[in-house]
């Protein structure tokens, strides 16, 4: 459902809803109309580039050239002098001067679903705590005044692993993700449930995106569709004054959001039509490379956080065949996060723009008898980039076999601290849980020596 869809003499009914809502609860996420053309000039934004399955560092960011467990793959020079990257990942090498390649990260979750838990929300999962993803934590600090787009956006994220890590936990929905889905993600569910590898493309085609609840559940006429609307105003009214909470509280967010947008010109930045073929054929035709240009499309449009997933059904999960896979996700991974790097870096947006490359833990430097990598969070890689980051270097050293961490070892409370340091947010911040206890953003301390 558009905007132009809706009868002007019913924009009024739509604003007066909008408000309605706002006055049980939304004010947290809710915005005016009037502020969806605030300007972005001085906002902090962080991309968070998710790796579903656990990416090998062996076969990234920390090769381990002549030795067994280095594998097939050399590494070759970046612009930035001393940092050396997988020779598959040429395009970024040439922006080396924006990164900084944490090698010394070190965790102790090994499973899939404890691993995304602990790495998007700085904590072991607790059966009596909901606890907030990243981009909720970061978003609440960051947006500084709303607008019609959400200040958390989720592209094309895989739940498959554990769902309450994308999940706003105590902090509420109104700071849950706005959550656009590859139009392809359906035929991906089909192929894993069915044994076959995801598709990295949607057929040689690019592939486009749709948002959640924003379409009616059948095609009804513009004039019905704000008859609906005035009725549901009337029965919110009277309920007003009491706070929403629960169930009631997310279907008001969600509708609220539905609403915002399509009331909206900003919705036209998920159209990726409007970019020429050259910009969309630069960040590559799949999932990722798209979902980085819609990235760099939120950002524009002053959105705070926005995540971009690569690995439908957790396609860096390599144990086996993991060179060949791997290959094949450096390909993406490589022409989307350049081309992102570039776009943000010329439209004078890096410098307020901070970028973490992150999965749920690393793989095994030993290579197994499937000719793939197991895992491995004893001794991994994560990526920071662009604002607050002092890039062009590397913090941290393993060992030569790849097993153990010499110098430079974080853990995720340290690594989470770093990103918050990066954006200028206090990560000692406390949010209190909805059992009253208060928890800090991040439990650790920033590394100096990356930050700008």
């Amino acid at each position: 459902m558009s905007a132009n869809q809706f009868h002007p003499s019913r924009r009024r009914a739509l604003q007066t809803l909008v408000a309605s809502l706002s006055g049980v609860g939304m004010s947290g996420w809710m915005p005016l109309l009037a502020n969806a053309t605030a300007s972005t000039e001085k906002r902090r934004h962080c991309v968070l580039l998710w790796m579903n399955g656990g990416p090998s560092q062996t076969d990234t960011f920390d090769l381990k050239p002549g030795h067994p467990n280095g594998g097939e793959f050399q590494p070759i020079a970046t612009a930035a002098p001393g940092l050396r990257i997988s020779e598959h990942l040429p395009r970024l090498a040439k922006q080396g001067k924006h990164l900084a390649v944490l090698r010394g990260l070190s965790t102790r979750e090994g499973d899939h679903g404890r691993g995304t838990f602990t790495m998007r929300t700085g904590r072991k999962p607790d059966p009596l705590i909901r606890f907030p993803t990243l981009g909720s934590l970061v978003s609440k600090e960051l947006v500084e005044q709303e607008g019609a787009l959400p200040g958390f956006i989720s592209v094309n994220p895989f739940l498959g692993f554990d769902t309450a890590s994308f999940d706003a936990g105590f902090l509420g929905p109104q700071f849950a993700p706005l959550t656009v889905k590859s139009q392809m993600g359906n035929s991906q569910n089909e192929r894993r449930q069915a044994g076959k590898p995801p598709a990295a493309t949607n057929g040689g085609a690019f592939v486009d995106f749709s948002v959640d609840n924003l379409q009616p559940a059948a095609p009804i006429a513009a004039a019905r569709a704000a008859q609906r609307l005035d009725l549901l105003q009337t029965f919110q009214s009277p309920h007003a004054a009491q706070p929403a909470r629960g169930p009631l509280l997310a279907h008001h967010t969600m509708l609220a959001r539905a609403l915002q947008l399509v009331n909206s010109e900003v919705g036209k930045a998920f159209d990726l039509s409007q970019e020429p073929a050259s910009v969309r054929e630069k960040y590559g035709r799949g999932s990722f490379g798209q979902g980085c240009l819609l990235a760099r499309r939120l950002v524009e449009q002053g959105v705070s956080f926005v995540e971009v997933s690569l690995g439908d059904g957790g396609r860096w999960d390599t144990h086996s065949n993991n060179f060949a896979t791997v290959r094949e996700l450096s390909a993406e991974l490589d022409a989307g996060w350049s081309a992102l790097i570039e776009d943000l870096e010329s439209r004078g947006l890096l410098a307020s723009t901070t970028i973490l490359w992150l999965g749920e833990f690393g793989r095994t430097p030993q290579i197994n008898g499937s000719a793939g990598r197991d895992h491995f969070p004893a001794a991994w890689s994560g990526v920071l980039a662009g604002g607050g980051i002092q890039g062009g270097q590397f913090f941290g050293r393993t060992s030569a076999d790849g097993m153990t961490v010499e110098s430079g070892r974080i853990d995720v409370g340290d690594l989470l601290a770093t990103l918050c340091a990066a954006l200028g947010i206090d990560h000692t911040h406390m949010n209190v849980s909805d059992i009253g206890r208060p928890f800090k953003i991040a439990d650790g301390t920033p590394v100096k020596a990356v930050l700008a």
